[in-house]
């Protein structure tokens, strides 16, 4: 059996008989069997929007070698005494804590929040009436921030392509759609998401893992090099190797690192708020009509340099989706957004931000702990604006004229819109950049400016960074790692999961 990859187009509402004919006239087969290797859409010309895709084709009638699978994630096992505490069961927490249990290592998981099931209720009383829960909200819970969003899985990391693949298949082994092995840009959505969460961690216990729920790390106990012991809600724990996988939300926990000798410098972000259109008004703006048969919503990425040098840019945009209350601590108001798998609510929302650095949002030399207080107080100012989780809220075309919009358009976000200029609530700086930003995003995607800009977005990245070996081991301590969105070096799901996954086959050499 010999085998050859091609590239084939096929309609946006292909069938599999249409694979097969596209593969029979350009190889000109009748028996073989295919896989797909790559999937994405091309639309770049309206009047010609298509699948591009990637196909492996194996037949006798093919010269060659049979197909050879691409490197798998090598994970040495041996039976090992050492035991590991994993602080946070995100991505990066969840596959550091996997990795090493199927490296041998005895693995717990410390969980501030409760497992999913749980979670899911707490948010819904949270959507439905403004009930914030401390340990269970859209940052703090299993699963981590990313389990009530859209779960995308595209990654801009290099170097992660065996990591990628065992994260891939792990998702789908535990409910994932098959597609996300092959889509260009994959995505799983909240609605899948929870189910593969909970699975997941159904089979970490079912392999001897052990989830500690509900239990909030509070202290660490540090002698010499070593932290010798984690201070917790619920009692303390021992352990040989402690790994956090805390996000970047847990601010508490970063004045506790930093108090405790752990070391972090600041590093850019970004800023600004969320901008919400009507899904129809962007698959025209796309496609050039309102929908089209076999895909779900149109998506867009938007970046544009602003004179005066700061980067402005979409940030998760969630086609088909809404927009949710995510601030991590009661009386703090931040957005964020979420979709489901089908994509198929009447809105599209993504962050619209500003790069910057914590010095220019404080005019000077800026210390881990000093960014910190300053976001806590822009977060608190959104909440304080209303007292509530009623967000303010402001035409694109009202902000570019520094005006409070008069009237507001109809919203997925459920606690309430009130009106409000925008541009004065956060740094004129970063307003100014964005209302550039705002107008070149408008030439390029037709209808942008008549989208609503909302609450506060806050949250794309950490304004911290750990200092960390390679490893991900904290500098100066022997037994202390630090991986995904919290440590300041990833972002997302994938990027993040392979994170941990690094850590946890560094770990398993030793």
């Amino acid at each position: 059996m010999g085998h050859k990859s091609i590239q084939i187009k096929l309609p946006t509402d292909y069938s599999n008989d249409d694979i097969h004919h596209a593969i029979s006239k350009q190889l000109g087969l009748k028996d073989f069997s295919f896989h797909i290797e790559k999937k994405s859409l091309d639309a770049r010309k309206k009047t010609n929007i298509h699948w591009q895709m990637s196909v492996v084709v194996t037949s006798e009638r093919i010269k060659g070698e049979d197909y050879v699978q691409p490197l798998q994630l090598d994970i040495p096992y041996k039976n090992r005494d050492e035991k590991v505490i994993v602080v946070g069961s995100g991505p990066a927490g969840f596959f550091a804590a996997h990795v090493l249990q199927l490296a041998g290592f005895q693995v717990s998981i410390v969980e501030r929040g409760s497992d999913v099931e749980k979670r899911t209720k707490a948010i819904n009383q949270l959507d439905a009436n403004g009930d914030f829960n401390a340990q269970n909200n859209y940052a703090f819970g299993e699963g981590g921030a990313g389990t009530f969003s859209d779960g995308k899985l595209t990654s801009r990391s290099k170097r992660i392509s065996e990591e990628r693949r065992f994260i891939l298949s792990e998702y789908v082994k535990a409910g994932a759609p098959e597609e996300i092995l092959h889509m260009a840009h994959p995505h799983i959505g909240t609605d899948n998401l929870k189910i593969v969460v909970a699975n997941l961690r159904k089979q970490f216990l079912n392999n001897g893992g052990t989830f500690l729920f509900d239990m909030q790390m509070e202290d660490i106990v540090v002698k010499g090099k070593k932290i010798s012991k984690l201070i917790c809600n619920k009692g303390e724990i021992e352990a040989d190797y402690v790994i956090l996988a805390t996000g970047h939300s847990a601010y508490e926990t970063y004045r506790m690192l930093i108090n405790r000798g752990v070391q972090f410098r600041t590093k850019n972000f970004a800023i600004g708020h969320r901008i919400e259109h009507s899904q129809k008004l962007i698959n025209r703006a796309q496609w050039g009509v309102e929908s089209l048969p076999g895909i779900k919503a149109a998506e867009y990425r938007l970046a544009t340099k602003t004179r005066s040098g700061f980067p402005v840019y979409s940030f998760c945009m969630c086609p088909g989706g809404r927009v949710v209350s995510a601030a991590a601590y009661e009386q703090k108001s931040v957005v964020n957004g979420m979709s489901h798998y089908q994509r198929d609510g009447n809105f599209s929302n993504a962050g619209c931000v500003v790069g910057v650095h914590p010095d220019m949002l404080l005019g000077h030399k800026s210390s881990s702990l000093e960014i910190l207080d300053w976001m806590d107080k822009l977060e608190e100012s959104f909440y304080n604006f209303s007292d509530s989780y009623v967000i303010p809220a402001n035409m694109a075309s009202d902000y570019i004229k520094k005006m409070e919009s008069k009237i507001l358009r109809e919203s997925s976000y459920s606690l309430g819109l009130k009106s409000a200029q925008l541009y004065d609530m956060i740094p004129e700086f970063v307003s100014k950049a964005l209302t550039e930003g705002l107008k070149d995003f408008s030439r390029k995607l037709k209808g942008f400016d008549r989208g609503m800009l909302m609450g506060l977005e806050s949250k794309t990245s950490s304004p911290l960074q750990v200092i960390r070996k390679s490893d991900g081991r904290c500098e100066g301590f022997d037994n202390l790692y630090f991986v995904g969105e919290g440590s300041g070096y990833t972002g997302g799901i994938i990027s993040s999961a392979a994170d941990g996954v690094k850590c946890a086959i560094t770990l398993s050499h030793k």
